[in-house]
């Protein structure tokens, strides 16, 4: 069964409470379960994790790749400053869809750049959470066989 990997960074277990004007109302859990509905539709199995810890992340990241998971992945902050994320991306041949719930281009500076974005197969920026399940789809229509 195809396996995707959805992962989230820093600070994304504070959804819905974390500045709403920016990340609005929607929580993990939200996400979790709209994703998870489209999994099960899709005959893909799912797996879901946040973490406040950049290791982790990158240990989650090689597993999945090493595993042959896809990946979408929103690093967070991580994203701006994390070289061992982008190299566990390249070194484990992780598939990665790079998700950001705001527009990071239309923000601070620091936002502007990412370490992830040259290794990704995609970018989905600025769509809130429907950003999960352009990525999701994306996957899909990325290797539709499998």
């Amino acid at each position: 069964m195809r396996q995707i990997h959805v992962l989230n960074g820093p600070n994304l277990n504070l959804l819905g409470r974390r500045e709403p004007s920016i990340y609005g109302a929607a929580t993990l859990a939200d996400i979790e379960s709209e994703l998870s509905a489209l999994a099960k539709k899709a005959g893909v199995a799912l797996t879901f994790s946040q973490t406040n810890l950049e290791g982790e992340l990158v240990a989650q990241i090689q597993n999945a790749g090493l595993a042959g998971a896809d990946v979408i992945l929103n690093a967070g902050a991580y994203t701006h400053t994390s070289v061992a994320i982008r190299d566990a991306i390249k070194g484990s041949g992780a598939r990665v869809i790079e998700v950001h719930i705001s527009n990071v281009h239309a923000r601070e500076e620091f936002r502007h750049h990412s370490y992830i974005s040259a290794v990704a197969a995609g970018i989905i920026v600025g769509f809130g959470i429907a950003g999960y399940k352009l990525a999701f789809q994306a996957l899909l229509d990325l290797n539709p066989g499998a």
